[in-house]
């Protein structure tokens, strides 16, 4: 069979407006007559001056506030603004924060004007899923690069009561506008930044690491952003350099992750991403510890179904030259694990003093998500996520 490059449409209306000092220009860029409100997460944006900032380049505007958006959004927060909004008006939303702040304002935009219950917006075994076709306009100011929220037009949100994280997406919801300004990042702790640095490079490798498609210029642009990402993560991770440069390089990368311009036309497996969402869901992991715990395990598990791509990644990516096929690949996956362990992550259940008690838990989860046919082929079925889950232990 030829590797051909699928059919695509490629969509991305949002305007980035990246570097130093940009946060002033928000008067220029959001209409006059508005009337604002502010999303945000915790204490970070107030502790480090960031919402004031904001708030002085909006003088002339009615703005509002809604804070204490959680590390992985909850649906019943996302609701309480949508109450708000309702109540009072406001007609642009402005996120303030990173990806889980601009996940939960996306669904806010979404579900304001949705008619019916904004349940239905996910479906997934929840509630009918229904489409979004209209939402209200919102912009972003990003606090943490690492899910490329910002430039694209996907949401996940977290639904406590039912353990469970469902995503949607929907053109409506891509921002109108994201600041980035990677001298914002200097406030962010070693843990927050490593974080970011896992996040984008796993979003590379599921829309990279699946079967070859002939797509070339795809491949080789998430060669660069992977290579990028190894070169600057150890130094990145280090929250007292204020390289500016290395910072902007860190935070374009992490959006570039995942604006889409790596995704058409290519198969995508999202596989170690829909594990890694049961782990958070029962064990409260970060997001992105959970991928450097799963992916790893993924690989090899599944390493005969993506044979091609990986002795690709191991030969351009790491610069694999000597054994044979099978080898570089092995190597491949090691110098990956290295690489996540550099950054302080854990690369197994044991590194976070779990063991084989979750195993089962995760599968029936799965099994409960109705994800038991991922990958990009849809063959990885529950009895692989098992052995994927037991080579992490």
């Amino acid at each position: 069979m030829k590797n051909e490059m699928n059919n695509f449409t490629y969509y991305n209306p949002t305007k980035i407006v990246f570097g130093k000092n940009r946060v002033p220009e928000l008067s220029q860029l959001i209409p006059h007559g508005k009337k604002v409100l502010i999303t945000y997460g915790g204490g970070s944006v107030v502790k480090f001056g960031t919402l004031a900032r904001v708030k002085t380049a909006l003088k002339g505007y009615e703005i509002g506030e809604f804070g204490g958006i959680e590390a992985n959004p909850n649906f019943e927060t996302a609701m309480k603004a949508v109450e708000l909004i309702k109540n009072e008006g406001y007609d642009f939303l402005l996120a303030v924060g990173g990806g889980s702040v601009i996940d939960a304002t996306k669904f806010i935009a979404a579900a304001v004007p949705f008619d019916g219950d904004p349940i239905d917006i996910f479906g997934g075994g929840i509630g009918k899923r229904l489409p979004v076709t209209t939402a209200l306009p919102f912009a972003t100011v990003l606090t943490l690069p690492a899910t490329g929220s910002e430039m694209n037009a996907g949401s996940v949100i977290t639904f406590k009561e039912k353990q469970a994280k469902l995503s949607f997406g929907s053109p409506f919801v891509f921002p109108q506008f994201s600041i980035l300004e990677p001298e914002i990042t200097y406030t962010l702790p070693e843990r927050q930044l490593a974080n970011g640095v896992i996040d984008a490079f796993v979003h590379i490798i599921e829309q990279y690491l699946t079967y070859p498609v002939g797509a070339m210029v795809q491949d080789r642009f998430a060669e660069g952003l992977l290579q990028t990402l190894i070169e600057i993560g150890p130094n990145i991770i280090d929250e007292t350099n204020h390289d500016y440069n290395l910072r902007a390089n860190f935070m374009w990368t992490a959006t570039n992750a995942l604006n889409t311009v790596l995704s058409p036309g290519v198969p995508q497996d999202w596989a170690s991403h829909d594990m890694g969402h049961e782990i958070t869901a029962l064990y409260q992991v970060d997001h992105a510890r959970t991928l450097t715990i799963v992916l790893p395990a993924l690989l090899t598990v599944r390493k005969a179904e993506k044979w091609d791509k990986l002795l690709q990644y191991a030969e351009r990516v790491w610069h694999i030259t000597t054994g044979n096929d099978e080898e570089k690949i092995d190597a491949a996956i090691e110098k990956t694990k290295t690489f996540f362990e550099s950054l302080g992550a854990p690369t197994s259940f044991k590194d976070i003093g779990l063991g084989e008690e979750v195993i089962d838990p995760l599968v029936a989860q799965l099994e409960r998500h109705e994800q038991t046919a991922l990958s990009e082929r849809g063959d990885q079925t529950l009895e692989v996520s098992r052995r994927i889950y037991r080579q992490a232990l």
